[in-house]
């Protein structure tokens, strides 16, 4: 069983157009054996850029994500003061700390972004 930390735009395909995600991460993401995680800095940066125009939001994200059978990972102190002892590979900060979040909890990221597979956790390409 792998447990998975969703980036924040592979929440936003699984959500608007699955099909961009590769076979292998949507099987991962649907196997009942695994559990699936969405931080909640990712609903903080979807909040940010919805607020900018940049994308839209659903309202009811908390009934979605539990509809999906998604569970919530609150940032936590840990969480946050990990994000100083990473190397500066990746300057944003909210992937910072998804990585962060990652490695304390033991979970694989499932993303498309290659700069996150430059630190020392488990990367699932989306």
């Amino acid at each position: 069983m792998t447990d998975l930390l969703l980036d924040t735009h592979v929440l936003l395909w699984w959500l608007e157009e699955p099909g961009l995600l590769t076979a292998e991460a949507r099987e991962a993401i649907f196997d009942q054996d695994s559990d699936v995680y969405v931080s909640v800095a990712s609903a903080w940066e979807m909040g940010i850029k919805s607020a900018l125009g940049k994308l839209s939001v659903p309202d009811n994200l908390p009934e979605v994500l539990g509809a999906n059978e998604f569970e919530v990972l609150d940032v936590r102190l840990p969480h946050a003061m990990a994000v100083r002892d990473l190397p500066v590979v990746h300057g944003d900060p909210f992937d910072r700390l998804l990585i962060a979040q990652a490695r304390i909890e033991g979970l694989t990221i499932v993303t498309r972004d290659p700069r996150i597979g430059e630190y020392d956790v488990a990367v699932l390409t989306a």
